[in-house]
């Protein structure tokens, strides 16, 4: 994998709605050997498995290609968190960042 194309989105699964894009999973090659995946889901379909089903099936799609899929969420999103466990994927490094709360509550959907 080349400097340039690191970081690139390789691979995606989408979950649909009456031919309606209501979710998407995908990933980046950010390095040879490792997949990063990242998820999204509108808000009215959350709640629903959707994520997790994107993330696994996406997961599976890496390891069939001989990559390994990774999960990277802070921890102050607990709802990514919580997806990427659901998943399988368990904590192997940590980074932290210091944010406001009025940020965390935020993101968490407690504002």
């Amino acid at each position: 994998l080349s400097s340039e194309n690191r970081g690139l989105d390789v691979l995606g699964v989408g979950a649909y709605d009456h031919g309606r894009l209501i979710g998407l999973a995908g990933c980046s090659a950010d390095c040879e050997t490792m997949y990063q995946i990242g998820i999204d889901v509108l808000p009215a379909y959350r709640r629903k498995g959707i994520a997790a089903a994107l993330t696994s099936k996406l997961a599976l799609e890496i390891i069939a290609l001989g990559k390994v899929p990774f999960y990277c969420a802070a921890w102050s999103n607990l709802k990514s968190v919580r997806n990427a466990i659901k998943c399988g994927f368990r904590p192997a490094w940590v980074e932290l960042t210091a944010r406001n709360s009025e940020f965390v509550d935020n993101i968490n959907g407690l504002k």
